[in-house]
């Protein structure tokens, strides 16, 4: 038996989608962060995937888990983007150095750079984990939704992600980095 969804017909019909997106710009925006490693760019990305989301808002099923539709929107985007950029010019090593280079805005930003620059060290997949699950205070099942994966293998990537960390930066870091969500 085939249960029918109820979607959205009416503009007016959206505007909890809307409220629901605004809510979740920090959080995709640390994820963003997370993948590109450069706020520029993961504000990019984090712009584009919202702006895909609203682009397919009639395609959502209310009720269904509207935070992993975000995160598996923008975690597509960034992994759309990677494949596009493989086939661009890319800039001289200097060039590229050069533009990749920021200047602290926080007088008291080092702890956050320290963690941003091991997590940079981190296997893609589970700086992803840790991302998704103590950046954007994800549950490992959201997360696994995220990711395509089953949440076994979401909390093995996350364990290991920590495991490293406290390698480089020693258990203060570990507890700073990881005991609240980094979008807040």
């Amino acid at each position: 038996m085939a249960i029918a969804l109820e979607r959205p017909s009416r503009p007016e019909d959206f505007s909890q989608f809307k409220k629901d997106m605004v809510a979740l710009v920090p959080s995709l925006r640390a994820f963003a962060r997370g993948l590109c490693r450069n706020r520029d760019l993961a504000d990019d990305l984090a712009q584009e995937a919202m702006t895909r989301a609203w682009a397919a808002r009639e395609t959502y099923i209310p009720g269904s888990n509207f935070k992993a539709w975000m995160f598996t929107i923008l975690r597509n985007e960034f992994y759309n983007s990677l494949r596009k950029s493989k086939r661009e010019t890319s800039l001289e090593p200097e060039q590229a150095e050069r533009a990749l280079i920021q200047q602290a805005t926080q007088e008291n930003g080092i702890h956050v750079s320290d963690v941003e620059r091991t997590m940079s060290r981190l296997p893609s997949q589970q700086a992803e984990a840790l991302w998704l699950v103590a950046g954007a205070g994800m549950s490992y099942e959201e997360a696994a939704i995220i990711v395509g994966t089953n949440i076994g293998t979401v909390k093995s990537r996350v364990s290991r992600a920590r495991e490293t960390m406290r390698v480089f930066m020693g258990d203060v870091a570990i507890s700073a980095a990881t005991q609240k969500p980094l979008a807040s």
